[in-house]
């Protein structure tokens, strides 16, 4: 387990293989273990680095608003503490939102953008989703875990294709590290996140995978032709 030490707590991060740097920011409720599998190709060719969000994972959880521009701010913070100029940002969900935010915001630091079903705009968001962005909704659910636990289980069914099981054991094992304000303030933040104003003040290229079963290890090829400029 490897960490920094910023203001807002620890962040902890994984990095696997040698090469040049690639960034890899994980979705709503997950952590840097989503991208296990991914690590395990991308690192034959790059080094990856894999960070948990602010309230998510092993990080800390001492931030107030849990908000896309935090998250923005983290990577800028962790990319610089790591000694890297610029790397390729690939997000999975809310982590490619912080991804094309990043471009956006920070234009040095992403060479390539490559998000896999992330939100360009918040008002696109399942309308379950969009009622966890509600504090007393949010609490309800968090605090009524079968509940919760039952309706992750129904979602995997419904968006991934392979091994929904075991995605949602993942899925169950992070929501235990997340916090009442991390769950539903960082997915409100979400929902009113709108990038289309600024989306031609990327000028890097950008590969975005979208549909049903998006789970990115199994685009994981098609990613690594992206990061390679086949």
């Amino acid at each position: 387990m490897s960490s920094i030490v910023t203001e807002h707590g620890i962040v902890h991060y994984e990095t696997y293989g040698s090469g040049k740097p690639v960034v890899l920011l994980h979705g709503w409720l997950g952590s840097w273990g989503l991208w296990q599998p991914t690590m395990e190709v991308l690192g034959k060719s790059y080094r990856t680095y894999a960070l948990d969000f602010w309230g998510f994972g092993e990080s800390g959880k001492k931030l107030d608003s849990y908000v896309m521009s935090d998250f923005v701010s983290l990577v800028e913070e962790f990319m610089s503490r790591m000694g890297i100029e610029s790397a390729p940002l690939v997000g999975h969900s809310m982590g490619g939102t912080v991804s094309l935010s990043t471009a956006i915001n920070n234009p040095r630091r992403a060479q390539k953008i490559a998000v896999v079903g992330s939100p360009i705009v918040g008002s696109s968001l399942n309308p379950l989703l969009k009622l966890a962005g509600h504090r007393h909704i949010a609490s309800l659910i968090y605090n009524l875990p079968v509940l919760l636990r039952l309706g992750l289980k129904t979602f995997s069914r419904l968006i991934v294709n392979k091994n929904p099981d075991e995605w949602y054991r993942m899925q169950e094992r992070d929501l235990s590290k997340t916090t009442l304000e991390s769950f539903f303030a960082s997915i409100r933040s979400l929902h009113r996140t709108d990038l289309r104003p600024r989306l031609s003040e990327i000028g890097v290229p950008t590969l975005g995978i979208y549909g049903s079963g998006d789970e990115p290890e199994r685009f994981v090829g098609v990613l690594k032709d992206f990061l390679d400029g086949k």
